[in-house]
Order: structure tokens, then sequence, then C-alpha cells
């Protein structure tokens, strides 16, 4: 568990950027406290900050360079298969310092060239400074597990774990309102962009090439999936379960490697609870966590997580959030980001990685399942559209009902209403827009209203639907297929929220949260299986459940699909209020010149009605982007 930072020089202007390293250093600090390394070349600088999951003799010092002093590297993440790799090295002929994973990459870079990062399992973001050619190399992890972000001008080269690195560097703070834009849909601002303008995120699967001021971008993993490929799998339904079954055994064992203890996160879903079963098999007395809101039984799912727990004699722990809970943790998530972030399971998130945090370095949870084998209720909203009949039709005629019923994510009944007003109004637009209509929190058109009339020619210009194409790239097909919309799930949401959201509060609390499900061999076998393997009508994620029904307890296969949620709308009526009344206040928002004062005064008179749940995102989105511009651009 680390944080990276560096600055590379072009003119003597960019050089002064060296000298702030040491503030980078500090804003990146809480990814990493046990230890800090700093590497100083002629123009070149770069700082490491690191979190000890593993013994010291496994350890390597960072930065740390080869035995010539050519070649220094920075690494942030697990290298899982580094031992085989080592025992191939030395029978190559080299010779190590360290038992280290970042050894070992750097000597396979050495050995391989940029070809190395095809060899590595893991997740990972990494730096590599060539003092002969004066050049620097950068990769981030197939999936974007590990972040990255960066900056280039005339005169420099920046980039750093998170934003707030290149913010404590120097780089102009200047709004990106298209960013803006998509960020008030979504609750978050996909790569490769980020709230500034000038400064990206480092794609997955992407790696940078930086040599006499010039910057090459490589795409040197892209995930292997097409329909051809698909139509053209020749395994049974059976065969595909123990593959299956083989393939997720394995990559929990992979992540069971540690020096320090290893739990899990149990939310009491299908997910995490197989990845619980599966490691429970392989660690006794294996520490599992849940998270509960006693207050709110609608959001509470702590005793299927005690089913699991039960089942497999785990040591388990439930941590039971009240409402002002939720306020010790808010501004521990606030404080933590440093690019707008407004999935507020977060606040959850934060909640359990702190307490797990006391006790605990690394745990497993079950992320990433749901983009895998369709397990989100938009999946089978699809593949209802797709496959079609009267159950369909007979929704989207009463759209106009689904409009007047109240609606909300606070209760079963409300919930259901809000779902299928949702469905009715996607059945009608294509796959693309369909598939974004149910990705948003509000749509195009509520979006930009909130947006200053100076700002909103800006925020829809032409960069906003070349971003918007490319993040629909998977949908952009001849055949509609559900794997299409898995796909861009993958791509979209698990990269820039779902990874982001366990990255960010896992590291505020020295946890490392990793998943079996992000096995680069277990995403390719699922994405070359056929949509029928994951949805029917009998039910979602169907290969998943089948292939390990027999360790789970009878009651999880019964119950429908629960998504990890906080309560809201709760939360921002009572204890969140005066931080609403703060950063919301008329006087800020006219002073700030951002927003429309009078759509942020409709909205904050919705507060504490009893309106859809999307109301209160779109609130909690203002007041994260809010706490953001005051700390970092005010």
């Amino acid at each position: 568990m680390c944080g990276i930072a560096g600055v590379y020089a072009f003119t003597e202007n960019g050089s002064k950027a060296l000298d702030l390293l040491p503030v980078a250093a500090a804003a990146i600090k809480h990814r990493g406290t046990d230890a800090e390394g700093v590497f100083r070349y002629r123009s070149f600088g770069m700082v490491h900050s690191r979190l000890s999951i593993i013994a010291p003799s496994s350890l390597a010092n960072q930065p740390l360079s080869d035995t010539s002093g050519r070649f220094t590297i920075i690494l942030n993440g697990e290298i899982f298969n580094y031992k085989k790799l080592r025992a191939d090295l030395i029978n190559s002929g080299y010779t190590f310092k360290t038992d280290s994973d970042t050894e070992v990459a750097l000597a396979l870079y050495i050995k391989e060239g940029q070809e190395f990062l095809k060899k590595l399992r893991g997740f990972f973001a990494l730096a590599i400074f060539d003092k002969v050619e004066e050049s620097l190399f950068i990769a981030r992890d197939r999936f974007g597990e590990k972040p990255v972000l960066y900056y280039k001008d005339a005169d420099k080269f920046l980039f750093g774990s998170e934003l707030g690195a290149l913010i404590s560097l120097g780089v102009p703070r200047e709004l990106d309102y298209t960013s803006l834009y998509q960020y008030l849909q979504l609750t978050y601002v996909p790569a490769p962009a980020t709230m500034l303008v000038g400064v990206r995120k480092l794609l997955p699967g992407h790696s940078l090439h930086i040599k006499n001021g010039r910057v090459k971008e490589t795409s040197w993993y892209k995930l292997p999936y097409s329909l051809e490929k698909v139509a053209q799998n020749t395994l049974t339904y059976a065969q595909q379960q123990a593959k299956l079954n083989h393939l997720l055994r394995k990559a929990v064992s992979d992540r069971l490697l540690a020096d320090v203890p290893v739990g899990a996160l149990l939310s009491g879903g299908i997910d995490s609870s197989i990845v619980t079963a599966l490691a429970a098999e392989q660690t006794p007395n294996l520490q599992t966590f849940s998270v509960g809101f006693p207050e709110h039984p609608y959001f509470d799912e702590t005793k299927y997580a005690r089913l699991v727990a039960e089942k497999y004699k785990t040591n388990h722990s439930e941590i039971l959030l009240t409402t002002n809970d939720l306020h010790d943790n808010l501004y521990g998530v606030l404080e933590n980001i440093s690019e707008p972030f407004a999935d507020s399971s977060a606040l959850a998130v934060h909640a359990l990685s702190r307490h797990v945090g006391h006790s605990l370095k690394v745990v497993l949870s079950g992320d990433g399942a749901d983009e895998l084998f369709g397990g989100y209720n938009k999946h089978l909203a699809e593949y209802k559209v797709i496959t079609g009949g009267p159950g369909v039709t007979a929704v989207s005629q009463l759209d106009f009902l689904w409009k007047l019923l109240p609606k909300s994510r606070n209760s079963f009944v409300a919930n259901k209403v809000r779902q299928l007003q949702r469905f009715a109004e996607g059945a009608k637009l294509s796959p693309q827009e369909r598939y974004w209509y149910w990705a948003t929190w509000q749509n195009e058109k509520e979006a930009l209203q909130l947006l200053e009339t100076t700002h909103r020619a800006s925020a829809v210009s032409r960069l906003y639907f070349a971003r918007k194409s490319r993040l629909l790239d998977c949908l952009n097909k001849n055949l509609h297929d559900l794997n299409n919309v898995l796909c861009a799930d993958w791509q979209m949401v698990l990269a820039n929220d779902m990874l982001p959201k366990i990255d960010l509060m896992g590291m505020a609390n020295g946890l490392e949260i990793r998943s079996p499900f992000l096995d680069h061999r277990l995403v390719k076998f699922a994405f070359s299986l056929p949509a029928s393997s994951k949805i029917n009508k009998i039910g979602q994620k169907r290969i998943l459940v089948d292939a390990f029904k027999d360790v789970l307890p009878a009651e999880l296969l019964k119950r429908p699909k629960k998504g990890f949620e906080v309560p809201l709308q709760d939360f921002l009526s009572s204890a969140g209020k005066p931080l609403i009344d703060e950063l919301l206040s008329e006087d800020f928002i006219r002073e700030q010149k951002i927003f429309c004062s009078e759509e942020i005064k409709l909205m904050r008179g919705k507060l504490g009605e009893s309106v859809g749940g999307g109301e209160y995102t779109k609130l909690w989105s203002l007041l994260v982007f809010q706490f953001w511009w005051k700390k970092y651009m005010a």
C-alpha cells in the first residue's frame, strides 16, 4: 500500500516543481505512513510513501535502484506471482538484494522492456527512471485498481497517485466544466478526464514513456471481449462452471498471499459470501467484517452475513452504524478525496475500513462480480428489454402511473416504483442512451440546469460528446447483447466508481482491499461466456450461483439483489444538514459563480420531503464538490 509522485523538468522554469516534492509527499502520506523515500537525479525527482503488509525481509526501500544504478523504480501495489518470476530470473543469471516484488518488477523490465507488464499478475501503478536515456516509464494495472494521474506542459511532466499530489506540485487550478457536467450526472469523473483542465488519469492497462519532453501513451492491455469469440465458446454449461470454480479458487489463493493476517469484507451478498467461503477453507478462524444500519432495517444485511460467518466459523465482527456514525465519518471521507467523488456508499466503506484497519492491513472483497456476471438490477432490466414480452410492454405503458406515485430508496415499495419508472423510461431509448440513463443519477437537462448559464456552453461542447462516446464504445456495435452492457460497466462503472472507492477509503485507513474477481484470467474467461450463462428468466449471476451453490447458505440463494447503500436521505436531512447550510448557502453559491442559485435553492427546499432517492444523491454530489472546491480552489 503506497503513494507515488514525481516531477520530470524539461526547462529551468520546470525545475521549480522539484522543490515542491516534499509537499507532494505530504499530500499522499496517508496512503503509506510506515516509510518514505525520495529519489533525485538532475531534472528528475520522485517520492514514495509505504505502508508495510509484508515482512521486513521481503521489503525493498523505495525508490529502488538496480545494481548498476541506471534504473530506479517506485511501485504502488502487489505482484502476486513475483516469486515465480523471481525464480525464473535467478535461473537466467539475475541476483537479488531483497525478496520484494518491486525488485522483481524492475529486473523483469530491464530484461524484457515494456512487454514485462504482460507477465505481472496483480494490481499496480509504477514508474521507472532510466539515467542513461533520461527517460521515464509509467504504467497502470489492467483494470485500474491503483491510480495514476499526470500533467504535462512545455516545462515539465508531473505525476502522482492522487489529484492532491499534483495540486501540491503546482498544476493550474482551472475547472473543467465538461468534467463537472459529467460528474453531476454520474457522481464521479470518468477517466481519462479529471476535474481540472490539463490533468489526466492514466487509463487502466495503459503506459506512458516520457523522453526529450515528449509523452507517448500506449495501451498494453485491452479487455479481451468480442461477441464473435463469445459465439465460438464450445464449453458446455457444466464445463463453464468447473472452470469458473477453478479460476476463482486460484484467485482467492493468490490474494491470500501476505506476511500479515488477511481477512474478508462480508456484506451478506452472493459475491463476498463466496469469497469468504473459499478463503475460510484456506484460513482457519478467518476474520470477517460486515456493516449494518440498525436504525434503517431496509439497508441492513447483517443477518445474511451472519449466516455465512456461522457456516464457516469465522471470527466475525459487525459494525453497526447510526446516522451519527455516518456523520463521524463524513470528514474522513471528504478530507481524503482530492477530486470530487460522490458515491455515498463511500461513507460506509470508510467506516468499515476504519474499524477493520485497527486489526488488519489486508482484506478480500467481492468487487467486480456484478460487472462480470450481471448482478445489478439494470442488467436484469436490460435482459428484459432485449427479450421483450407482455410484461415489458405493460410496465412501459404504465409510465404515467409510475410518475405519479411516490419514489424513494428508503422502502421496498417506494424503491420498486422508482425502478419501474426508470425501466419504463429506459425501455423507450436506444441501447446507448438507455445505458447512459440507467447509469446516471440525473439526466443531461437536469445537470445542465444546475450550472450557471455562462458555463453551460462550455459544458456541453464537442468534447462532452466525444468523452461520452468513448465511454459507450462497448455499446457502439451492430449487434446488441447483454455482454456489451457488462463490458461498458467494466470500463466505466467499475474503473471509475467501484475501484476508486475501495482504493480511496481503504488507503485513508491503512487498509488494502483485494478482490479475487479482478484476476485477469478470471476476467478473460467471464467475458468469453454467453449472456445466457449469466442471466436468464430464472435469475441473475446464474453461473456464479450454480458453480458455488454448495458453499452458500440456502437463504442467500433465495434473496433478491440488494445494492450496498447508505440511508442518505435521513443523513442529509439531519446530521448532514449543517454542512449543506454552509456549502450550499445562497451567498456562497452567488459568490462562487459556478452553479445556478435558483436551482440550488429549489433543490435545498426539497430537503426533508418524501422525494425520490435521486434527489438526495444530487444534493450529496453538490456537497462533495463544494467541500472540494473550498479546500482546493477557493
